[in-house]
């Protein structure tokens, strides 16, 4: 059971990291009003690199549960 802890973890994570980009390139593109990062384009691309490496996460971590020898 402590061999899929790991995969849960990263795709939780990568779930959250996805949300929060999401959240940070609609701010920085001006589609979510009411911040600060509201239409500063700074906020899309570090949302765009959040939102990534979330991608990232929850590919990897489904990819080692499809595959449990790596």
């Amino acid at each position: 059971m402590q061999a899929r802890s790991p995969s849960w973890m990263s795709i939780v994570l990568g779930v959250v990291a996805l949300a929060i980009g999401g959240l940070f390139i609609g701010q920085g593109l001006g589609v979510i009003p009411g911040s600060f990062m509201t239409g500063d384009r700074t906020w899309f691309y570090v949302g765009l690199v959040v939102a990534v490496v979330g991608v990232v996460l929850i590919a990897l971590a489904l990819a080692r549960r499809h595959h449990p020898s790596r």
